[in-house]
């Protein structure tokens, strides 16, 4: 199996009209956050069945399957390399995956807020899950839009774990953040310690909900009581 194969199989079902879509959706015009990108048009379900065909991918070629410049290679490389981190029974094997995943973000090929979501928190918030967390205080303060994302999101392992320190730590650190992409991943991420801890999320926002972009505050308060809500969006809470 290779790069290649995968490849193939992705254009076999890939289609026109949704890659159009897809280059307007995911941003990909000049000047917005996904410049660039290229789409041949794949349903993520369809690239999750050819990434499952295609689990047991060498390590090298997926790589080469994460550094294409199309957006479904980069997906379904992430989707495979999940997989075999999920699986992997040694701690070798997931450092190697770890690490690899750093040198793709740093090059470039991590490039998407869905690549970002759909991998971070299995591999760097599994990777880092029992070790020292330092890295994501260095990726939040990188000033790089994706090594942003991914310090945040990569902390929802722990969120799931019941473990909310980080989160709030980083959502800290990106409260003035520019991007609404990290609005909304910030957002997304105090919403979810909130499903579990309404009162962690509650104190963060007292400290915070007055000055922190609104997008990240309704992100944040969408599952509160309708009441709370408006008191917060009000400015009154």
């Amino acid at each position: 199996m290779t790069a290649a194969d995968v490849k193939q199989a992705l254009k076999d079902v890939s289609d026109a009209e949704k890659a159009k879509n897809s280059a307007w959706f995911f941003k990909s015009g000049p000047g917005e956050y996904g410049e660039g990108d290229k789409f041949i048009g794949v349903t993520v379900p369809n690239q999750r069945k050819v990434a499952n065909k295609f689990k047991d991918l060498a390590l090298d070629e997926i790589i080469k399957l994460i550094s294409s410049p199309i957006h479904e290679h980069r997906l379904s490389g992430v989707i495979i390399l999940v997989g075999q981190f999920d699986r992997s029974k040694t701690e070798a094997t997931k450092q190697e995956i770890y690490d690899t995943y750093f040198k793709l973000l740093d090059a470039g090929h991590i490039n998407n807020w869905d690549i970002v979501d759909s991998s971070a928190h299995q591999i760097v918030g599994g990777w880092l899950a029992d070790k020292n967390r330092g890295v994501l205080v260095d990726l939040a303060r990188s000033g790089q839009l994706w090594h942003q994302r991914v310090a945040i999101i990569a902390t929802y392992h722990f969120i799931k774990q019941e473990d909310f320190t980080d989160t709030i730590l980083v959502a800290e650190l990106l409260l003035d953040h520019p991007h609404d992409l990290i609005h909304k991943a910030v957002g997304w991420m105090l919403r979810e310690i909130g499903n579990r801890d309404r009162g962690v999320v509650e104190e963060f926002l007292q400290k915070h909900y007055k000055y922190m972009p609104r997008t990240m505050l309704r992100y944040a308060i969408e599952k509160f009581p309708e009441e709370l809500r408006r008191l917060y969006l009000e400015g009154t809470a």
